[in-house]
């Protein structure tokens, strides 16, 4: 297989950021929601204690996973296909053939703009939506990549 190319450096911190951002908005309050519903309906003990646990796995995951998904992504462009791989627990391996694509976008939420990245979106006529991501990488970048593809894309007659 050729060598994959890495994301940005910036993009550890973004998924740092997007996994803080996810367990203060996302598990904190399902926990407390758990803890009260559990109160009332199990036991007073043990449910606030079940939701503890389970915020500080939800923790002990925000700290380790990012840095590891982070190093199992990449991808390359090759003469007639774009190869994403990615994947921590579940390695996924993804060639994209480029006279299949069909469109490509590059999109940026709210932290990728602050922090200059931009994820890249190719689409393929399989309907499914987007058929290969690549986030953290620097926005002249995929702008770039996203051109080439454009470029390399041929006409499937969709």
């Amino acid at each position: 297989m050729t060598e994959l190319i890495r994301l940005d450096p910036r993009a550890r911190l973004l998924f740092y950021l997007q996994s803080s951002t996810r367990l203060v908005l996302f598990w904190v309050p399902v926990c407390i929601g758990g803890a009260v519903a559990g109160s009332i309906f199990w036991s007073g003990v043990y449910a606030p204690m079940i939701a503890l646990a389970w915020l500080f796995l939800m923790f002990l995951m925000a700290v380790w996973f990012p840095a590891l998904v982070f190093a199992r992504y990449g991808y390359t462009l090759t003469e007639s296909e774009l190869i994403v791989a990615r994947g921590v627990l579940i390695r996924s391996v993804v060639a994209i053939p480029t006279n299949r694509i069909q469109h490509v976008d590059t999109r940026q939420g709210p932290l990728e703009q602050w922090m200059g990245l931009a994820r890249l979106q190719v689409h393929t006529a399989s309907g499914v939506g987007s058929d290969g991501v690549i986030p953290g990488l620097a926005f002249d970048v995929a702008e770039a990549l996203r051109d080439e593809l454009v470029e390399v894309g041929g006409d499937d007659g969709v």
